[in-house]
């Protein structure tokens, strides 16, 4: 029975992110996102990103209102949560990881940790976000940057691992609404 339920979970997540999440048209992906993640007001997550979550919890994955989150992303809320606040642009192909595996144990055994992304952050292509990371509000990681650690608010971060390398000025006014009639993927 036990082997069932785990079968069905991850047909399920598999039925979504292969045919659901490949579905064009934002206004339609966007009847089916709250059965899988909480989602806000006003955002859109484009098609072909990768939701993954063990659970039927909805509140294992949270995005805020007035988000981006493109084409080519993945969501790995397997391990612990991850919550996206209000007015986050998160760009192509950026992975945010909630689990890994202890480099130190004898058995590979996997570590989880929640990670948190606060109002106003912009993530840039290819970025890599791991397991217990806190982005600050207002925070920008440049492309191709792997953040290790928290991020301070207003900061931009950019490398491997990331670092600070300067400070972001705007007074964070905007408003995400991004809802093109058809994705271009």
């Amino acid at each position: 029975m036990k082997e069932l339920v785990k079968f069905t979970l991850s047909f399920r997540i598999y039925i979504f992110n292969k045919l659901l999440m490949r579905i064009p048209f934002a206004y339609i992906r966007r009847l089916y996102l709250p059965f899988f993640l909480k989602i806000g007001k006003n955002t859109n997550i484009m098609s072909n990103v990768t939701v993954l979550n063990k659970s039927t919890r909805r509140g294992q994955i949270t995005i805020g209102d007035n988000c981006v989150i493109n084409s080519g992303c993945l969501l790995d809320g397997r391990g612990s949560k991850i919550k996206i606040h209000n007015n986050v642009d998160i760009a192509r192909d950026v992975y945010i990881f909630t689990i890994g595996h202890d480099p130190n144990s004898d058995f590979h055994e996997t570590v989880s940790k929640d990670v948190i992304v606060e109002d106003y952050v912009w993530i840039a292509s290819r970025a890599t976000i791991l397991p217990g990371v806190t982005l600050g509000k207002g925070c920008v990681v440049a492309a191709c940057s792997v953040v290790t650690k928290d991020v301070p608010p207003m900061a931009v971060v950019a490398g491997n691992p990331a670092k600070v390398i300067g400070e972001r000025k705007s007074k964070l006014k905007y408003k995400n609404k991004f809802f093109p009639y058809l994705d271009m993927v």
